[in-house]
C-alpha cells in the first residue's frame, strides 16, 4: 500500500502554535498538529534538554517594562544622553528585573515511508518567561553596556513565573531530501547514511523502525575559516535506561550471544546493539570484534543478513 504524500506547509504550523492556549500541555498540540496530517501518524519523538536565553524587563510588581532586553537597554540608553551612569540611575530608581526565556525543543516525528530516511521532523520550541535577577546590582555596577545586558556575576533573585509556556515554529526537515543535499556534499557516504543504509539491510529494519528509536537532526557548525556549515547527526530517543556493555573479556559463543540478545530486548528489536555501537553509545566496539572472532570460527547466532553488516563494519569501521 503506497502512502499518500505528506503535504505540511509550515505556515500552518506556526498558526497552530499560535492557537494553543497558554498553560495547554503538549498532549494538545500534538492533537492539534495530527489535525493538519490526518492521513500520517505523528508523535512526539524527543523533548531536548533545557536551553536558555535573555528575556525582557519587569518592575517589582511582575509588570512588563519591555519583552526585549537588547532592544530595551540600548534604546533607553539612548534616552539617556548615552551616558551609562545615568542609565544605572534610572534602572535603580526604578527597582527593574531582567528576566530570562527557558526552553526545550520538541521534536515530532512523521513517518512517511517504510525505510529508515522515510520521515519528517518538526522541531518546536517550548518556552517560558522567568524572572533571573535585578537588572543592575548597586554593589557591582556594569562597567559598560555588553555588562549591562549580561553580567558575569548577576545579583540573581529568586525566580518565579511570569505567564505559561508557549510554543513556536522552528523548522520542518523532509529527511530523505535533506541527505540527498548532504550526500552531494559529501565525497564518500556519509556516516548517517551508511547508518541508516545499515538499519535498511538489517534485522532491524525488518522488525521496527528507525525513527522509533532514533531521529536524524540537522546542525549548523562554524567551519575553520569561519563558514557556516549544515551537518547532520543521530540522536537516540530511547526513553528506558538500556545496560552499558563495555567489558567483552572472555565472552564468546552461547554466553556472549545471550549478552547480546539481552540488550536487544530490552531495546525493543534486534542487532540493537550494532546500532548503539556505532553511536558509541553505551556498547564499546570490543563488541563488534568479539562478535566477528565468534562468527568467523563457526558460532552462527545472527542471521546472514546482520553478519553481513558486521563484515563490513569491521573491514571499514565508521561511527556517527
Amino acid at each position: 500500500m503506497t502512502e499518500k504524500p505528506l503535504i505540511l506547509v509550515g505556515q500552518d504550523i506556526t498558526e497552530c502554535c499560535k492557537k494553543i492556549i497558554p498553560g495547554q500541555t503538549d498532549d494538545v498540540l500534538l492533537e492539534k498538529l495530527q489535525t493538519l496530517i490526518p492521513n500520517h501518524i505523528i508523535s512526539l519523538a524527543l523533548e531536548g534538554d533545557e536551553w536558555y536565553k535573555l528575556g525582557g524587563v519587569v518592575d517589582m510588581d511582575g509588570n512588563r517594562i519591555a519583552s526585549d532586553l537588547i532592544e530595551w537597554v540600548e534604546r533607553t540608553y539612548i534616552e539617556c544622553g548615552q551616558n551609562l551612569q545615568t542609565l544605572i540611575e534610572h534602572t535603580l530608581e526604578q527597582k527593574l528585573i531582567a528576566t530570562k526565556q527557558t526552553g526545550k525543543t520538541l521534536y515530532f516525528v512523521i513517518q512517511t515511508g517504510h525505510s529508515a530516511e522515510d520521515f519528517t521532523l518538526i522541531e518546536i520550541d517550548k518556552t517560558h518567561e522567568v524572572s533571573d535577577r535585578m537588572l543592575v546590582d548597586e554593589k557591582q555596577p556594569p562597567e559598560d553596556l555588553e555588562e549591562f545586558i549580561d553580567p558575569l556575576y548577576p545579583y540573581c533573585i529568586e525566580s518565579y513565573s511570569l505567564g505559561h509556556s508557549r510554543y513556536t515554529y522552528r523548522r520542518k526537515t523532509d529527511v530523505k531530501l535533506f541527505m540527498e543535499v548532504i550526500n552531494q556534499r559529501h565525497p564518500d557516504k556519509h556516516p548517517v547514511q551508511r547508518f541508516m543504509d545499515d538499519w535498511n539491510r538489517s534485522s532491524a529494519g525488518m522488525k521496527s523502525r528507525m525513527s522509533d528509536d532514533w531521529i536524524i537532526r540537522p546542525y549548523r557548525h562554524i567551519g575553520r575559516f569561519g563558514e557556516q556549515i549544515v551537518n547532520v547527526e543521530i540522536v537516540n530517543t530511547h526513553k528506558n535506561n538500556l545496560p552499558h556493555l563495555e567489558d567483552f573479556t572472555g565472552k564468546k559463543g552461547t554466553g556472549l550471544s545471550n549478552l547480546l540478545s539481552r540488550f536487544d530486548r530490552q531495546a525493543g528489536y534486534p542487532l540493537a546493539w550494532f546500532f548503539y555501537m556505532v553511536k558509541g553509545k553505551l556498547v564499546s566496539t570490543h563488541s563488534a570484534e568479539a562478535v566477528y572472532r565468534d562468527i568467523s570460527n563457526d558460532f552462527a547466532y545472527l542471521p546472514e543478513r546482520d553478519e553481513r553488516i558486521l563484515k563490513d563494519w569491521i573491514a571499514s569501521p565508521y561511527n556517527v
